[in-house]
């Protein structure tokens, strides 16, 4: 079995056309946001002088809600906006199962 036809299977998804879209959509949102970073961290003052844990930090908080963000965008772009909703509704839900299993009862 091809890699091709392993992500297919894997992402439930029906041709190696719509693998190879789903590749690009985030590629593009991984470059996308390799760009952006070093601007919103500029505009925001974070220097390199800051410690690393201030910068994860930030990082949490604006990077990666626009890598969301940018995700959907290029996923209806390039036509793949249902698998991609599927897939942040699904990455929401591990996330709050997270959440809530770290919160003392």
């Amino acid at each position: 079995m091809s890699w091709t036809e392993k992500l297919k299977s894997r992402w439930e998804l029906k041709s190696t056309f719509q693998v190879v879209m789903v590749l690009i959509v985030f590629a593009l949102t991984g470059t996308s946001v390799l760009f952006l970073k070093e601007p919103i961290f500029s505009m925001l003052g974070l220097t390199d002088q800051w410690s690393s844990g201030v910068q994860t930090t930030v990082y949490l908080i604006t990077i990666l809600p626009l890598y969301q963000v940018l995700l959907l965008v290029y996923a209806a772009l390039l036509g793949q906006f249902s698998f991609f909703w599927e897939y942040e509704k699904r990455t929401f839900r591990r996330i709050r199962r997270l959440w809530t299993r770290s919160q003392p009862s």
